[in-house]
């Protein structure tokens, strides 16, 4: 090193002088803030859980001539649980592929002038309340769906899910599904197309300069890039279709049936919606019941979710 030469460091917020090794109260505000409002998520979460708890042990410590319909706890939720789990499934199967199909229209395919008029349209779906939904499922969609399942009971009617007897008036969980796949749409949709948006220029133009087409290049680019992006849509979806409740509620003609038939009229309740309907009505340990199967909501969602950041996480890994 010469001699003279000037070695001490800048003064700035980058200096590495005695005040950064303390850090700045900034920081240390930001850093207390940050780390309480993770702690406060935390315990809300703890004492949702142990309120659930605590007021669905009486129902499982009744006995079934105790508990509605002579049951016992188990075999009162687990219709609603299999039913619960049916409709959701339904809704995400139908609605991602049309979500992703949308997110790569409006990001890749659209011209401009039309892709951002497109994009707040499909984002205001998210903003219409539950019960619009409903009310459209069950005087626009499922009369209108009553001739297609008819069709479905004839001509595919050796598949369990098309099985039939249809139904005439169309409140079938088939329809009830339908209706959350669009409620989803928005959902996954902004999610993926956020991140279809930010995939690196470079990669997409790469793919063109060796010949790809506009859709192999979104085939060998785009969507692997957004594939995390896809997979946490999905979940988000899939959560809000678990604790859908008005537009269910609304639609479904439920009796209580297990069945994986989705355009009769017998068709199984889901937790959110039995709670919706019955909880007005109830009393003693039937409340505690009902709570009882919204304890196993919650822990359902709570499964789905981590499984979700499980996923996630090998895909980023990868």
């Amino acid at each position: 090193m010469e001699a003279g030469t000037d070695i001490t460091p800048l003064p700035g917020p980058f200096s590495l002088g005695e005040g950064s090794g303390r850090g700045r109260v900034g920081d240390k505000m930001f850093g207390s803030a940050a780390t309480a409002a993770g702690l406060l998520i935390l315990a809300t979460l703890a004492g949702v859980a142990i309120f659930l708890i605590v007021k669905a042990i009486p129902a499982a410590t009744a006995s079934s001539s105790e508990l509605p319909q002579g049951k016992t706890l188990v075999g009162y939720i687990a219709p609603l649980v299999f039913g619960t789990v049916l409709a959701a499934t339904v809704a995400v199967i139908v609605a991602v592929p049309l979500a992703v199909a949308v997110a790569l229209f409006i990001s890749h395919i659209a011209p401009r002038r039309l892709a951002m008029p497109l994009a707040y349209l499909v984002d205001l779906l998210a903003a219409v309340p539950s019960i619009v939904y409903g009310l459209w499922g069950i005087f626009v969609l499922g009369p209108a769906a009553v001739g297609v399942m008819q069709w479905l009971d004839d001509n595919l009617g050796f598949i369990p899910i098309f099985k039939g007897p249809a139904s005439a008036t169309g409140r079938t969980m088939l329809v009830a599904s339908l209706v959350m796949a669009v409620m989803i749409i928005p959902i996954v949709s902004a999610v993926a197309r956020e991140v279809f948006t930010q995939t690196p220029r470079r990669l997409q133009e790469g793919a063109i300069a060796l010949g790809a087409t506009r859709w192999e290049m979104i085939r060998m680019s785009v969507l692997p890039f957004g594939k995390s992006a896809v997979i946490s849509g999905s979940m988000l979806g899939l959560g809000r279709a678990l604790g859908e409740t008005m537009a269910v509620a609304i639609i479904l003609s439920a009796s209580g049936v297990v069945t994986f038939n989705l355009i009769s009229q017998s068709n199984p309740s889901t937790i959110a919606a039995n709670i919706a309907l019955q909880f007005p009505e109830s009393s003693g340990i039937a409340v505690n019941t009902l709570i009882a199967s919204g304890l196993v909501l919650f822990a359902i969602t709570l499964v789905v979710n981590m499984i979700a950041r499980a996923i996630i996480g090998r895909t980023n890994v990868q």
